[in-house]
């Protein structure tokens, strides 16, 4: 899930809640919402085809 942040970046959280701290796991900031949606489509990519 990609939210923006104040600073006008977006960030890639996980979805599910990491257990150990019950917040999600930031993976990823990026400038633009093209470069953080391109990467979430990566990560669901890896996470199937690794």
């Amino acid at each position: 899930m990609i939210r923006k942040l104040r600073s006008g970046e977006y960030r890639i959280y996980s979805r599910k809640k990491d257990p150990k701290t019950g917040k999600r796991r930031n993976l990823g900031t990026f400038k633009t919402k093209e470069a953080a949606e391109k990467h979430e489509r990566e990560i669901q990519y890896f996470k199937y085809h690794h």
